[in-house]
Parts: C-alpha cells; structure tokens; sequence
C-alpha cells in the first residue's frame, strides 16, 4: 500500500490532504479518508498487455494529478510485469502522448 501525500492551496491557505493509493481486481483507486475520490481500469490481455479502459476522479479533487498517478501505478505494475500499455480511454491516450517516457512501454499492434 503506498500512501501519497498532496498539498494543494485552496482559498490562500495551504491545506494539506493524505491520499491512498490502492489496487484491487483489475483496478486502482485513491482514497480520501474512506471516500473514493478516482479511480483507473485496466483489463489484462494475456500474455503481455494491459489495457487502460478508463480513468475517472471526482470533480472536486481534479487538477490535483491524482489521474495521473492512477495512470503511474499501472505503469509500474506492467514495469514490474514486463508487460505492454494500450491505452484506450480518451486521458491515457492524451498522457501517452504527452509523456515520451512512456514510449518504450506503449503496445502498438
């Protein structure tokens, strides 16, 4: 289990929010407490892919990078599991593009 720690400025005060990052069954969310503030899908297409499918965080927690930290955590899984990304949803896609380290671990049919 990874904790993240973010600070963000809200209202000229800095407010400092704890965040946990977790993985379920073809999954990974992040918590606030006990509330579910996103979230990133994947599907495993065997032998060596993992698809990202969709990724979502709660309107009043975007703009904090927490996307892309979900979107990290399945890099890293797929790292770790010498498998491949294909990014299907509209956000991966867009990060992929603009992120050129993710290139070496992109799966392109």
């Amino acid at each position: 289990m990874k904790r993240i720690h973010l600070w963000f400025n809200k209202r000229k005060e800095n407010r400092g929010l704890t965040m946990e990052l977790k993985k379920g069954t073809n999954r990974f969310y992040m918590l606030d407490g006990d509330k579910e503030i996103g979230e990133v899908t994947f599907t495993e297409d065997p032998p060596t892919v993992l698809s990202i499918n969709h990724t979502f965080v709660d309107s009043n927690y975007r703009g904090k990078g927490i996307a892309q930290q979900l979107i990290q955590a399945v890099v890293a899984l797929a790292m770790n599991n010498q498998k491949r990304i294909k990014p299907v949803c509209s956000y991966a896609q867009a990060l992929f593009k603009r992120n050129k380290d993710y290139a070496a671990i992109e799966y392109h049919e």
